[in-house]
This record gives structure tokens, C-alpha cells and sequence, in this order.
């Protein structure tokens, strides 16, 4: 007469089988719910895009993946986890969501997380939410932490007053 679905069942006031109908139509929509999930399998993210130690790239590199450098880069890059390993040399800023330096940079560095490891050698201003700077890396240049270091921070300059022109 009892059964835990008819219990568990919200609003459930008659106990006849007609009640337990609506649960199998309920149901179903979630099966196809699962069809739909499985195609996102294939929208994994993907594996970073490396750049290797004897590739030299001249000009700006922009991606919303993943970067991991270990050649040199003349030029802005911005990625959303960027990997600037211990052979790389980056001249240019850098911005991503998260940044992992085991190189060199010469140039401003942006980012919401920036780890400046112990082989790391930045020459620059840091522009971060949060930082970790192990012991023994080379840092030369000032550190500021900002709520949207994204952003680019620059707020626009306000205008002068303009100068009174007559015609």
C-alpha cells in the first residue's frame, strides 16, 4: 500500500496508481538530460598550446586556452593559465587569469593569481589579485594588488579643459 515513492513524492494526496504516473514522465526528461552531458565530454578543455625552447615569436599571442612558453616571445601574450618556463624569455606584458613563472619577463605582468617560483626572474611590475613568490626568485620592479588586475587598471585620464577657440 506504502511506498517511498509515493512518500517522497511532494504534493502527493491520492494513493491510486494514477499518482505515480506523473513520476515516469518526470523522469524522462532528466535520461535525455544525461544524453546531453555526454556530449560535453569532447568540450574538455584542452591541453595547453606549448611553445618550445627553440621557437623565437615576434608579435602578440592571444588565446582564452592555456599557454605554456618555453622559447622566446617579443610581445604581449595573454592566455587564461600561462606557464613561462625556466628556458622562456618573455618580452612584452603578460595576462592571464593565472600565472606561473619559471623564466624570464621583461615587461609588466597581470594576472589574478601570480607564482613567481624560485628559478623565476622578473624584471617588471607585478599587477596581481593574489601572489606567491618562493624564495629565490629575481623580482626587480613594484607590486601592486588589485581587485580586477585584468582590467587593465587604467582609468581614463580626465580631460583638460579645452581652450576657448574662436572662429
Amino acid at each position: 500500500m506504502f511506498s517511498k515513492s509515493k512518500i517522497n513524492e511532494p504534493g502527493n494526496k491520492a494513493e491510486d496508481t494514477g499518482a505515480a504516473k506523473p513520476a515516469a514522465p518526470a523522469e524522462a526528461p532528466r535520461a535525455p538530460a544525461g544524453d546531453f552531458a555526454k556530449p560535453a565530454a569532447p568540450k574538455a578543455k584542452p591541453p595547453a598550446s606549448v611553445l618550445s625552447n627553440d621557437l623565437h615569436i615576434t608579435g602578440n599571442i592571444r588565446t582564452t586556452g592555456d599557454i605554456q612558453v618555453e622559447g622566446t616571445v617579443e610581445g604581449d601574450i595573454r592566455a587564461h593559465l600561462l606557464t613561462i618556463g625556466e628556458s622562456a624569455t618573455i618580452k612584452g606584458e603578460v595576462i592571464a587569469d593565472d600565472v606561473v613563472v619559471n623564466g624570464r619577463i621583461v615587461g609588466r605582468v597581470r594576472g589574478l593569481k601570480v607564482r613567481l617560483t624560485a628559478t623565476a626572474r622578473v624584471e617588471g611590475d607585478i599587477i596581481h589579485k593574489t601572489i606567491a613568490i618562493e624564495s629565490g626568485a629575481h623580482f626587480e620592479g613594484s607590486v601592486q594588488r588589485q581587485d580586477d588586475p585584468l582590467s587593465g587598471g587604467k582609468k581614463p585620464a580626465p580631460a583638460a579643459p579645452a581652450a576657448p577657440q574662436e572662429g
